[in-house]
């Protein structure tokens, strides 16, 4: 990837896009393009093709998605499905189209079955049932994947996969409503602490097993992808180590500094019981995260914490 190239970050503004931003501009990128969603609404196809004719980025970064927690895929399914196969979509035509070398297109690890084989195989993928929570943002990731694969193939253009655990870091969703696991645990004990609550809720049995990647390992991945690597096969990125969900919310409460109790919710659902990625494709290409998972967790508080500022609340 020669970074005196233009570089398009599409969801610049977004989690994993922001740390692909602050990663580039640490290698030197000099020509990123960069475009808000009040500039360049990516599911309007007109729209994106016009924008790849004018500005023809050499190397393109697919970080824009429309994307939740739970409560969010479970509510409102059409728009899930509908939105992300229209920014893929439009994305991936007209970068092909426009002469674009290189493409990433970044999924999501919830592309894999719900019983998958622990750690999860690139191979699991397509071998059973989804989680049915969030199988319409599953199955839209699957789809932009194949197109990959299927542009490739028909065309020889060089867009490749990545699959990451799940992400959290600075510029992360925190809303209550559709905010991911850690983001929202975070925004629950900081609000406890500061309100003197007794004890937090957690959802489900906190049982299930998770894997979290700070963002700013995971711009490092994908960049390193982007130099390294060109094939058809998709790449999962991830820690190749995971915790239950209560472990989680101990240590988010102990980060925040909250000492109250924490009581789970078995009425509420639970999700896919494990889901944690095998990553030895990705170490054999030359790369680990560097970032803990207690040290992330604080760096992320402390964002959030200025994010609060004046109000602390």
């Amino acid at each position: 990837m020669e970074l005196n190239a233009p570089i398009f970050v599409a969801g610049h503004r977004g989690l994993v896009g922001s740390a692909l931003v602050r990663k580039l501009e640490r290698l030197g990128a000099t020509r990123l393009v960069l475009r808000t969603r009040s500039e360049l609404d990516l599911r309007d196809e007109n729209a994106v093709t016009k924008f790849f004719e004018e500005t023809k980025p050499a190397y393109v970064f697919l970080a824009a998605a429309k994307v939740g927690g739970i409560k969010a895929n479970d509510t409102f399914p059409a728009e899930f499905l509908r939105d992300n196969l229209a920014i893929q979509t439009n994305v991936i035509h007209a970068a092909w189209k426009s002469g674009t070398k290189k493409l990433c297109f970044l999924g999501s690890s919830c592309i894999y079955p719900k019983f998958a084989p622990q750690p999860i195989p690139e191979e699991a993928l397509l071998t059973g049932a989804l989680e049915p929570t969030n199988e319409w943002y599953a199955i839209a990731k699957i789809a932009g994947l194949k197109m990959c694969q299927a542009y490739r193939k028909q065309y020889g253009f060089d867009a490749i996969s990545v699959m990451p655990t799940n992400l959290y870091g600075p510029h992360d969703n925190f809303d209550p409503e559709t905010s991911h696991v850690l983001p929202a645990l975070i925004r629950r004990f900081h609000e406890a602490k500061v309100s003197g609550a007794s004890e937090v809720v957690i959802w489900g049995t906190g049982t299930p097993l998770r894997e979290f990647l700070y963002v700013d390992d995971m711009a490092d991945a994908t960049v390193h992808l982007m130099q390294n690597y060109s094939d058809a096969a998709h790449v999962n990125v991830g820690v190749g180590d995971d915790l239950s969900i209560l472990a989680l919310a101990q240590l988010v409460a102990k980060t925040v500094g909250f000492d109250g109790a924490i009581r789970t919710d078995p009425t509420k659902p639970d999700g896919t019981p494990r889901k944690r990625l095998d990553v030895s494709r990705l170490a054999a290409l030359g790369w680990r995260a560097g970032t803990n998972l207690a040290d992330g967790i604080e760096n992320t508080y402390r964002w959030y914490q200025r994010q609060l500022a004046p109000s602390g609340r």
